[in-house]
């Protein structure tokens, strides 16, 4: 059966994914987001099967909660991503060196290569922090259409491909990726940054709970978009996205950002302002993207430099309880 095509528009960007429809029947986070065909997407990405990957070289690593990213490049330089859940192969990711285009080979049955012996300490930190944070699982279901057999590994193959392929061709567009819980509150987006396990979406459930008003928009990878207007004024505003963790949140909105907080837990409740150096260090964990590659590291410090000058960033040290969530919506909305 002939593959299709289906194009999405996620913070204004339209790409395109070219699947079989064992694929795209999988993929109904991302329903909220089609779009019209378009002629020049941001990115294109093909979902090829039963078909082998081209060797690549590792260059660094990243492993987190049961989850793996191998980064390496093939032989004529192309940027490859290996994705793993649990030691078990998902699908290797062979982008062009733009990131305009990119196919994903569903390869499993493999076993997960071991670290090269020349890997210097210095490569293996070169993923810390995370290239790509807020890599989750999704909660999907095995399912077969005829001869094409579907499991949620390559759903999560699928949408890892995506999530890196959105960061790396966005990353010179004052685009950030952000691994965040976002809740919308007096028409503002105010995103909780932290740590995996830090509390961000407990965090966000108190402010639907006993903040008035409040509505979650992202529980886990919202997109914030910088803008500048005629008149030279910088603005930010913060989207929904179809990869929300394991929260089914995927709404396609939009508002302007009303402040970043950066969360710790504590035994009491304490909020204040961050500014400069502090400001920018908040942010630089929850952005997705290559930092060993200069380009896309340079375009990264520039969206991290100008969210940190212009929205408002604080450092909530909290309880998971009703007073850090009224302390933190009367301080900074």
């Amino acid at each position: 059966m002939q593959d299709k095509t289906i194009y999405y528009k996620v913070a204004e960007h339209i790409f395109s994914v070219e699947a079989s429809d064992a694929i795209l029947s999988q993929m109904s986070n991302y329903a909220p987001f089609v779009t019209d065909a378009v002629d020049t997407p941001t990115f294109s990405l093909a979902v090829l099967c039963d078909t082998d990957a081209p060797a690549y070289t590792e260059e660094t690593r990243q492993e987190e909660e049961g989850q793996a990213i191998i980064c390496g490049r093939t032989a004529e330089g192309l940027p490859t991503f290996d994705f793993w859940l649990f030691g078990k192969c998902a699908g290797i990711l062979v982008c062009e060196k733009d990131f305009r285009k990119a196919n994903l080979f569903i390869q499993q049955g493999r076993e997960i290569p071991t670290l090269v012996a020349m890997r210097t300490k210095e490569q293996s930190s070169k993923c810390c922090p995370p290239a790509f944070a807020g890599m989750t699982e999704k909660n999907t279901r095995m399912t077969e259409e005829g001869a094409q057999k579907v499991t949620h590994l390559d759903t999560f193959a699928v949408n890892n491909s995506l999530m890196v392929l959105y960061s790396l061709a966005t990353a010179n567009l004052q685009t950030a990726l952000f691994h965040a819980a976002v809740i919308r509150n007096k028409e503002r987006g105010y995103l909780f940054l932290g740590k995996s396990g830090t509390g961000k979406s407990t965090h966000a459930r108190l402010w639907l709970q006993y903040n008035e008003g409040s509505t979650l928009l992202n529980d886990d990878n919202p997109v914030v978009r910088l803008f500048k207007g005629e008149d030279g004024k910088i603005s930010t505003k913060v989207y929904g996205s179809p990869w929300s963790g394991k929260t089914p949140c995927y709404r396609n909105e939009v508002v302007d950002v009303g402040g970043f907080v950066l969360l710790s837990q504590a035994p009491f409740n304490k909020i204040s302002r961050l500014k400069g150096v502090a400001a920018y260090a908040a942010l630089v964990p929850c952005i997705s993207g290559m930092r060993w590659d200069k380009e896309i590291a340079n375009g990264i410090h520039q969206t991290e430099n100008a969210l940190a000058s212009h929205v408002p960033v604080w450092y909530l040290e909290c309880l998971p309880d009703e007073a850090a969530a009224k302390l933190c919506q009367e301080t900074i909305a």
